[in-house]
């Protein structure tokens, strides 16, 4: 005759003990990872209808009314508003609207953790509190357009989205070969996804969607890796074990790659909400000219905004995206 054995109560309470321990260390990560990915989604959602509506305007450029005073101070200022109410709107649906110093009410919020999840800084409300570097004016010399310091509004989408607009009516078509990023930069869409709600990090439920000039516009919405590849390197090389650029972002990850050239014009117009390590340095693109080691590719130059083609066999640093 067998006899029946079974879990005594301290069995069962230690059992319970451990698996409690495995799902408190476990859960969160998996917790972070689900929402990373339902947020890569939305995002990817998000760049697909903002490109598609931007594309059916004729020209990003010229709506609302920016005018100055003598010492810079803004007397008039109804661009962004403008480009939401008389431009966006036509072409997109969009739940609510608001104007300069009432973003808060349509969600956005007042503070915002950068990238790296070292800083948190005020949600920016002007173009220069965006970037400072978009208003240098030294380094417009033979371009046309320029960049006017304007009140960021906001809008909400049909999906719960939050969006800072920060337009620039002053901005210029791709019209030179080597030229800065500033003027070519026509709206800056700073979102959070899910409003007010947190974690309100950037790469996280925070992000950006820039676009560039004035008539026949690109639209491109970079999702930075936190932190730059660990040396600088040439962008292409033919010697035996020698990383070059695109192949420093696969040894960071599978998943990563270089940004092309106006992703990287978008990380430079956003670089405060990074908080890019080597903010004053020259970063890779992978927008090839010319191939082999002679050959040129475009550079993002972050401490001016300069945008220029190089021979591929300068080392500067790499900054790479989230495929």
């Amino acid at each position: 005759m067998y006899k029946k054995q079974g879990f005594t109560l301290a069995e069962v309470l230690i059992t319970l003990a451990i698996i409690g321990i495995v799902a408190a260390i476990t859960l969160p990560s998996l917790l972070v990872n689900v929402n990373e990915k339902a947020w890569d989604a939305q995002k990817k959602a998000l760049h697909a209808r903002l490109a598609q509506a931007i594309g059916q305007m004729n020209a990003l450029g010229g709506y609302g009314t920016y005018t100055e005073d003598e010492d810079g101070t803004a007397t008039t200022d109804t661009a962004a508003e403008s480009f939401i109410l008389d431009a966006l709107s036509k072409v997109y649906k969009i739940n609510n609207v608001c104007g300069p110093d009432k973003l808060s009410s349509c969600g956005i919020p007042s503070k915002i953790t950068t990238l790296d999840a070292v800083s948190e800084i005020t949600f920016p409300t002007k173009m220069k509190e965006l970037n400072a570097k978009l208003l240098n004016g030294n380094h417009y010399t033979g371009e046309d357009g320029d960049v006017a310091d304007t009140k960021a509004a906001a809008f909400e989408t049909v999906n719960g989205e939050s969006i800072a607009v920060f337009y620039n009516p002053l901005c210029s078509s791709d019209t030179t070969a080597n030229h800065y990023a500033q003027n070519k930069m026509c709206v800056n869409f700073v979102y959070d996804l899910n409003g007010a709600e947190g974690p309100n990090q950037v790469g996280k439920d925070v992000g950006f969607i820039t676009a560039f000039y004035n008539k026949s516009p690109v639209v491109v919405a970079p999702i930075p890796y936190n932190t730059d590849y660990t040396s600088v390197v040439k962008q292409y090389t033919e010697t035996s074990g020698q990383i070059d650029a695109p192949t420093a972002c696969k040894t960071m990850g599978e998943d990563l790659r270089l940004p092309d050239r106006d992703e990287l014009a978008s990380l430079f117009v956003n670089a405060p909400l990074i908080n890019l390590g080597e903010s004053t340095s020259r970063y890779w693109s992978g927008s090839v000219i010319s191939l082999g080691t002679s050959g040129l590719a475009w550079y993002q130059y972050f401490n001016n905004g300069n945008r220029s083609r190089h021979d591929r066999s300068n080392t500067y640093y790499v900054r790479c995206l989230r495929r």
